[in-house]
């Protein structure tokens, strides 16, 4: 015998297994620690899209949303132009006016005019050749008015573009019809990460339904639930178990199967990774999943295992019939991860090369356990915060602050002015 490739150990021997919690690189002939990336954490999606369909050509929100992601942009932009064009009217008042025809009696002679909100009768009276100081004060706040008014809108219309809908859920009990309703096509893909092969699975070929032990247990062939086959990939065996025009009504579902020892490839894994679909199989573009990875069921000890032997490894999931109202009463089954009881499993090297000498434990046990929660049903619908009365209301509330405070200002500063000897 060679010696074994590093992070192995020899049994048997003659022969080489990885360490507990590494797996076997037989391009590289090395023994890899498996560990989880940030694309194999947990992932659960709805299968459905609130957002509005607006044209692309004419509103390019992601745009929008990539360069302004809070209404404090918006907010800290209107301060500035604000502070900007009363410090630029603050330093007009300081310019000479001359004999009436400079630049500096120009410009202040504009700003009076751009008295928009507070007097109208500027146009009126162009004839007089003095200028009263709030005709100037007039157009300073009229235009710093407008601008808080613009900003303010511009946070707004930013508000309802990102928060325009909410999602309202409402739960109700379900009868028998209510669940022969739900036409769906589902995909089970179970990958037992390892070395092995598909010519190492046995025994899947059965499926029990209700609860074992009890009289509504039930067992049948696997084949009149779905069609089932077993892959190679480069992770390790993935069995695929499809269900087209599912209709489930039964609450508990139990699909069992097992690896067993081959000559020169036992059975070992490193974890196991999942990836659950389901969609209306009247309206596929809408699909639902959840996929995911586990390695180790214990929350106190998560050092590197390898699982092999009688106990199973159980994956427990959850399917929640839903029923989106506002997509034309769309009813898809949500799958999701409820846990995993790991079976029999290693965490040191002498107790793995033990079991792999053990032909009693030349196995590895996996159950898939579907949680069919059939008692409720859940309503799901989008409702608009923003009406069109609202949002004329919230228009008219932003316009009567922006001028009331430049009005209170513009009070208060030729109230002053009057008074000043």
């Amino acid at each position: 015998m060679g010696s074994c490739p590093t992070n192995a150990f020899p049994y048997n021997g003659t022969l080489c297994a990885c360490a507990p919690g590494y797996v076997l690189n037989a391009t590289a002939n090395s023994c890899t620690l498996f560990q989880l990336s940030p694309s194999e954490a947990l992932v659960v999606n709805s299968g459905v899209d609130y957002s509005l369909a607006f044209p692309a050509t004419i509103f390019s929100f992601d745009s929008i949303k990539k360069f302004t992601q809070s209404q404090a942009v918006f907010l800290e932009a209107t301060l500035v132009m604000l502070v900007s064009w009363l410090v630029f009217c603050l330093l007009v008042r300081f310019g000479k006016l001359g004999d009436g025809r400079g630049i500096w009696f120009k410009i202040r002679w504009w700003i009076s005019r751009l008295d928009i909100s507070f007097a109208t009768r500027h146009w009126l009276d162009d004839q007089k050749v003095v200028m009263k100081r709030k005709t100037e004060l007039g157009g300073t706040f009229s235009i710093a008015s407008w601008i808080l008014f613009i900003g303010l809108f511009a946070a707004l219309l930013y508000q309802i573009i990102t928060k325009r809908t909410v999602e309202v859920h409402n739960v109700r009990a379900t009868n028998a019809p209510d669940l022969a309703s739900f036409v769906n096509d589902m995909d089970f893909n179970i990958t037992t990460v390892s070395s092995m092969s598909c010519s190492n699975l046995r025994g899947l070929s059965t499926l029990v339904t209700g609860n074992p032990g009890f009289t509504d247990q039930r067992v049948a062939p696997i084949s009149i639930f779905a069609n089932y086959s077993c892959q190679n990939t480069s992770k390790g065996p993935t069995i695929s178990l499809r269900c087209n025009k599912c209709r489930l009504i039964q609450d508990s579902l139990y699909i069992s199967w097992w690896f067993v020892d081959l000559p020169d490839n036992p059975a070992t894994a490193v974890g196991f990774q999942f990836n659950l679909t389901a969609k209306n199989h009247a309206h596929k573009k809408h699909v639902s999943f959840v996929s995911g990875t586990v390695k180790n069921g214990s929350n106190l000890d998560d050092r590197p295992v390898t699982f092999r032997g009688l106990d199973a490894n159980i994956l427990k999931f959850n399917l929640f019939p839903q029923i989106y109202r506002n997509f034309h009463d769309l009813r898809l089954i949500q799958p999701l991860f409820h846990e995993f009881i790991p079976g029999s499993s290693f965490r040191e090297t002498i107790q793995l090369q033990d079991s792999l000498e053990r032909s009693n434990d030349g196995l590895i046990n996996t159950t898939l356990y579907v949680n069919f929660l059939s008692a409720y049903i859940v309503e799901i619908d989008n409702q608009n915060i923003m009406g069109p009365v609202s949002f004329l209301a919230d228009l008219g509330g932003l316009y009567c602050i922006s001028i009331g405070i430049f009005y209170y200002f513009l009070v208060q500063c030729e109230y002053r002015i009057k008074r000043t000897p």
